[in-house]
């Protein structure tokens, strides 16, 4: 049963407190119940209008748990206010603090060679308590290679791990939990985009003041400025045409 689920926009939300969604995301794990947590923000909702089926897996999604300020200041338009954001790369090491806390088992999916190793490293360090039952980082392609996800599932399965965080990228980490996560049983998936870099600063976070201002969106454009540029500022533009039609 979703938490506290409304209509927004062209999908649904679960309006719910940091407090609220993790208690919810623990008691998946006591009842060992197979749950998938994303966390929507303007560019997925912006896909959703486009893709049925990444549209399909959000709203089959155990939580949807907003990210991203623009998100917000809509809602508050609607009259709908949502009361907190939510982004992967805070909610990561907020959920390794709980789980270092109450015993919870981790494992890392995704990211570049190594890069998955040294975030492990990173939270082991910040983290003393906290169980990483193992790391791995799919080769390239790994998605149209039947024998590679049976790999990777035996791999997750074998873990017995509570908490999996998968950092693929949109839609393709959200596709591999959506199909997979029956099969390898672990109770609480993640999709949380490039949070695994982050964790092993690989790629640089927004100083603390830009986030909470809405505008860590711009750090990451003027730290890639090629990559960045469709996605900022042709892509998610959409999301005024969107709003206005959904409000």
């Amino acid at each position: 049963m979703p938490l506290n689920r409304m209509r927004f926009m062209n999908t649904f939300i679960d309006n719910a407190t940091h407090k609220e969604a993790i208690a919810y995301m623990e008691k998946c794990i006591a009842e060992r119940r197979i749950c998938h947590v994303i966390t929507p923000n303007v560019d997925q909702i912006v896909r959703m209008e486009k893709d049925e089926y990444f549209k399909k897996i959000c709203e089959n999604a155990e939580l949807l748990l907003t990210d991203g300020h623009p998100l917000l200041w809509i809602a508050k338009w609607y009259k709908t206010p949502i009361k907190e954001k939510f982004n992967g790369s805070d909610l990561v090491p907020e959920l390794c603090g709980v789980a270092n806390e109450k015993g919870y088992s981790v494992f890392l999916l995704g990211a570049g060679l190594g890069v998955a190793e040294k975030a492990a490293e990173n939270l082991r360090r910040k983290f003393i308590k906290l169980n990483i039952v193992g790391v791995y980082s799919p080769p390239v392609g790994f998605e149209k290679n039947p024998d590679e996800i049976a790999k990777i599932n035996k791999i997750l399965y074998d873990s017995h791990a509570d908490m999996l965080f998968v950092g693929m990228g949109v839609p393709k980490q959200d596709i591999f939990i959506y199909e997979n996560m029956n099969k390898y049983q672990i109770p609480l998936s993640f999709s949380i985009g490039a949070a695994i870099d982050f964790l092993a600063e690989n790629v640089k976070r927004a100083p603390k003041w830009m986030s909470n201002h809405g505008l860590e969106w711009f750090y990451r454009f003027l730290q890639e400025p090629k990559r960045m540029f469709k996605r900022y500022f042709v892509d998610d533009l959409k999301i005024f045409r969107l709003a206005w039609k959904y409000r």
